[in-house]
């Protein structure tokens, strides 16, 4: 039975070595919690590092017996794997450029070759495991290059992949020296998740800008076959949260914390020590407030919660003398015998104490300067049972983009977050409940489960899809049994598209016409009286003519627009209206403008805005302006928008390949064999058009409704050249 294999850095058990005895203790995380009813069940599994260092073999052993019976199985790392691996290229290389702190980032090639080592040993471990019809769950930037180490061993797998982080924008990303590594890496995957649709859009950019891969819709188009890019707010479990907030454990802490801290109204700022939390500036914003708000000492305090982490790292030992500091500076400017500004803990709580601080708390401040998606804030929202009080949220959250009714701030201005916090303070109870009510419906809806659930019907979606457009790659045993039928047929059609197809994709009008070799090809089938030869192509009519009308061949000009038979001359294929061209024109004239090395092409009834030549990135970028913007057009105008290989072309909705290939195949009922070539996304209309009985073959990895895929043009004249010998298979030297 198909199992879920969960792959994350961290299992969702910690264990510890406490006076030489293993001690288990499980994950409160929600990434823990919201898989757990997954990897739980059956023969699911949860692959990981269990947090320890472990040498002893016979330590090992006992660690993956003691953890197989919960569905987990460990990955050991060494010391030095941890110390590269994961200090070392994951959180000094990925974590600070991925936050937008790129000058905190080092880039060491030892580094990076333990981060390669250390996602091949997991592969490995993935590997021992999966089985066909397997679903492959992996997380988080300590293994980005994953997907691609599996997909190399199990290439029908289904693999998911998500981001629990900001992904940077281009301009950030592309510091990276193994930029193209990570981006191939995480392309391995079927599915792409991230928070927010800014990561998407960011990761999308890169993929145009660094790999050349072309994207529509949320798909990118990788060997063969179509990766999906989409966002997944992770959720909360809303329940959990809400039931703890009234757990009598809760209660009881309350009435302890409340009488220690006295009546003053309570600020909550709860985080990791990581410079990307911002935690320095929420402290000078606290003291900017008591500064310019005087009547405000004494009424409210600020309880500051620092998880430590990493505090031998250099720089966040700075960050935390900073923080202590700033601190201590506060404390003593304002503090009195009889209220302390800031209450500070540099320590983890258990849940039931962060639960009550959740519902004492008048305001919670989380002010990251960067955060994937920042959970504290929706857990602060979900512990508010009787919906009294006001979050103040950095817009540099991807929590932001859900909790609307928070007060949204920009954790680099002071002034705007001392003006938040005013606000905060004395927002009306009734605001307060109508606001924390709206967010409490939207984090109750869209909880852990919901993520998870929604995540998994996407990843079936998209390997469905797969599947609809899969090609099988042509192979000698393929090739001899098509070439069988061929012999054996009494009335043979052959379509196939010209550039990129019988010939390379060029602009150069002085390299793109055949060379002898097709000709002689194309001659050598024509001449046998059961074949019908078409050809079905973008180019012109005179093209056409000029390169191939001395063969007995049939011609199709601009998609569909002429249609020409051996012994015949061009005809349109119906009364086409071309006047909207006076007013496409100009359009694509201000693109060629506004872009350095594209040009434009007028054929008869179409027009043609090339963009091969143009820089890359910027090529991708005015293509997908000019398609929007011609798409908003097309409908009332009764046009087709194309987006070919290095090419916008417009022309009319009537007319296109498959409509013309219908033609042929309606005079030439008789056909007993009919095949078809074509490389790009317009030749998928001719496909469309073929009987039942038709071959159809893709050229190149794009996937296609084809029933079989060719590499290059060269493997289709080698082909072809087959048929030509009488069906016997050539032979390359």
């Amino acid at each position: 039975m198909a199992k879920t294999i969960i792959v994350s850095n961290r299992l969702p058990i910690k264990i510890q070595k406490v006076n030489n005895e293993l001690v288990y203790q499980t994950s409160e995380g929600g990434l823990a919690t919201g898989l757990g009813s997954i990897y739980k069940e059956g023969e699911n599994v949860w692959i990981g590092w269990p947090g320890l260092y472990v040498e002893n073999k016979s330590t090992k052993e006992q660690i993956v017996d003691e953890l197989k019976g919960n569905n987990m199985r460990p990955v050991f790392l060494t010391e030095d794997e941890i110390k590269d691996y994961y200090e070392g290229f994951s959180n000094e290389t990925l974590w600070p450029t991925f936050h937008y702190f790129n000058n905190y980032a080092i880039h060491e090639e030892n580094l990076w070759e333990a981060y390669v080592n250390v996602n091949q040993k997991f592969c490995k471990e993935i590997i021992k495991v999966a089985e066909p019809g397997d679903t492959i769950w992996i997380h988080d930037y300590q293994l980005l290059i994953l997907p691609q180490l599996v997909r190399f061993k199990l290439p029908q797998s289904s693999i998911g992949f998500f981001l629990h982080i900001p992904f940077p924008s281009y301009e950030v990303f592309r510091l990276l020296p193994w930029r193209k590594e990570l981006l191939n890496g995480m392309l391995g995957a079927d599915l792409l998740g991230f928070h927010t649709y800014d990561d998407m859009r960011h990761f999308l950019s890169s993929v145009s800008r660094l790999v050349s891969l072309s994207h529509t819709n949320g798909q990118v188009d990788v060997s063969n076959r179509k990766v999906l890019v989409d966002a997944f707010p992770m959720g909360i479990d809303y329940d959990k949260y809400h039931e703890t907030a009234a757990s009598a454990e809760t209660l009881k802490r309350e009435v302890r914390y409340r009488s220690s801290i006295g009546n003053s109204k309570l600020v909550l700022s709860i985080d990791r020590l990581d410079y990307s939390k911002g935690i320095p500036n929420r402290l000078k914003a606290f003291e900017l407030f008591l500064r310019n708000n005087p009547e405000w000492r004494s009424k409210v305090s600020l309880l500051m919660v620092v998880v430590p982490s990493r505090d031998k790292v250099e720089r966040y030992k700075e960050l935390k003398e900073e923080i202590d500091e700033l601190t201590g500076r506060i404390n003593g400017q304002f503090g009195r015998l009889s209220w302390t500004p800031v209450h500070y803990f540099y320590r983890s709580f258990p849940l039931p104490a962060l639960s009550a601080f959740y519902r004492m708390a008048d305001v919670a401040l989380v002010t990251p300067m960067r955060d994937g998606m920042n959970l504290v804030a929706k857990e602060y929202i979900a512990s508010k049972l009787d919906k009294r009080g006001a979050l103040v949220l950095s817009e540099m959250a991807g929590a932001s983009k859900e909790l609307l009714d928070s007060i949204l701030i920009n954790p680099n201005d002071l002034n705007q977050m001392v003006e938040a916090l005013k606000t905060a303070l004395n927002m009306p109870a009734e605001e307060q409940e109508h606001r924390i009510g709206n967010m409490q419906a939207s984090l109750k809806k869209y909880n852990i489960h919901h993520w998870v659930k929604i995540f998994m019907e996407r990843l079936h979606y998209i390997k469905e899809k797969q599947k609809r457009l899969s090609t099988q790659l042509l192979d000698d045993q393929i090739i001899d049994d098509i070439s069988e039928r061929y012999m054996n047929a009494g009335r043979r059609l052959i379509f196939a598209d010209y550039d990129g197809t019988l010939s390379p994709h060029t602009d150069d009008p002085s390299t793109a016409g055949p060379d002898k070799e097709l000709l002689q090809t194309l001659k050598i089938l024509a001449k046998d009286p059961a074949n019908r030869i078409v050809i079905i192509s973008s180019r012109d009519k005179t093209t056409l003519q000029n390169w191939l009308g001395h063969l007995p061949i049939d011609l199709v000009a601009e998609h569909g627009v002429w249609l020409k038979e051996a012994d015949g001359e061009f005809h349109t294929i119906d009364k086409i209206e071309n006047r909207w061209k006076y007013e496409i024109r100009p359009i694509l004239e201000d693109y060629v403008g506004r872009t350095p090395g594209s040009f434009l092409e007028e054929k008869d009834y179409s027009l043609v805005w090339h963009y091969r030549r143009v820089e890359t990135g910027l090529g991708e970028l005015r293509m997908r302006e000019l398609t929007s913007h011609m798409k908003y057009l097309a409908p009332n105008m009764n046009l087709q928008v194309l987006d070919g290989d290095n090419i916008v072309e417009v022309k009319s909705l009537e007319v296109n390949k498959g409509k013309a290939a219908s033609r042929w195949i309606e005079k030439f009922s008789n056909a007993d064999f009919i095949v078809t070539f074509g490389d790009d996304w317009t030749d998928e209309d001719t496909f469309k058009a073929m009987p039942e009985h038709a071959i159809t073959i893709k050229v190149g990895s794009a996937p296609s409704i084809a029933e079989y895929r060719i590499q290059t043009y060269k493997d289709v004249r080698k082909f072809l050249r087959t048929l030509a010998n009488n069906g016997k298979l050539i032979k390359e030297k």
